[in-house]
């Protein structure tokens, strides 16, 4: 059992120093003081030095950062809106009940396959797709093409979490609302639309962390005069990864530990104020 144990043991340790070796090797790289230009290969001390310029617009990468985040922030709301309204759509068709049910099911049954379509293909035929259409409508490329090809592929998402979360619910609630005489809006808004906010949140988290990290599909949709945070790092690594480069992928993955530190204690506290309802319930 002892035997079994350790090797059990050095198994667990060797994945999780594969998985984490490079994060730390990336970490630690990103407080190089060696300002030379061996400074990606030697280490010779630690310092705040490639911190200072990260973000500066010209030097950094401040304007591709704005331009992530903006791309990002745009898409995920427009794709919250249609993922949620897409969910409870597609519900409410499989609940209904008339003579042509099962052609009904069949119907419900594509239209979720096409939805996932998107994330169910190569990003680089999707890439070349959109590039295709937007040439074909004419449409400049530049933001406005970047985000809506942004919204084909983070809609998805948030559709998948919004689903699954309204699948479990009692449709008696929204029928319970409705008897007591809300309108069909009211009751989507006080009563579906705050048991799904969860759903719609971390599907939207997932969302941003997505359009945030896109390369392929950017690469394709993207003006001349709009370059995104991640074509910008490809076209900063093509001479070699330089320690500013290491300390903007330390900087992200503090903000995604954060993000996520956040997201468990909102949950934690959720929970917490949820036990503590059943127990004056149950008093």
């Amino acid at each position: 059992m002892k035997k079994n144990s350790f090797w059990s043991s050095l198994y667990i340790a060797v994945i999780i120093l594969a998985l984490y070796l490079p994060i730390m090797v990336v970490v630690v790289l990103s407080f190089n003081g060696n300002t030379g230009r061996t400074a990606a290969m030697n280490f010779t001390g630690f310092s705040f030095y490639w911190y200072k310029g990260l973000f500066d617009p010209i030097s950094g990468f401040g304007t591709q950062m704005l331009t992530s985040l903006e791309v990002a922030f745009w898409s995920v709301m427009i794709s919250a809106c249609l993922g949620t309204l897409g969910a409870v759509g597609m519900l409410r068709q499989k609940m209904r009940k008339a003579a042509s049910e099962r052609a009904v099911m069949k119907m419900t049954g594509i239209g979720e396959q096409l939805a996932m379509l998107p994330i169910m293909i190569p990003e680089l035929i999707l890439g070349i797709a959109l590039m295709a259409l937007f040439s074909l409508l004419k449409l400049p490329f530049g933001k406005m093409t970047l985000i809506f090809a942004h919204i084909t592929f983070c809609t998805p998402y948030i559709l998948i979490t919004v689903k699954s979360r309204l699948s479990t619910l009692e449709p008696t609630l929204q029928e319970a609302a409705r008897d007591l005489g809300a309108s069909p809006a009211k009751a989507f808004a006080t009563v579906t639309l705050p048991l799904a906010a969860p759903a719609i949140l971390s599907g939207s988290l997932l969302a941003f962390a997505m359009s945030m990290d896109d390369f392929v599909i950017s690469f394709f949709v993207n003006g001349a005069q709009t370059t995104t945070l991640p074509l910008k790092v490809y076209s900063s690594v093509k001479v070699g990864v330089t320690p500013q480069v290491n300390a903007l992928c330390t900087v992200m993955l503090g903000a995604a530990f954060l993000v996520v530190a956040v997201g468990q204690l909102i949950s934690a506290l959720a929970e917490k104020r949820r036990a503590d309802t059943t127990k004056k319930v149950q008093a």
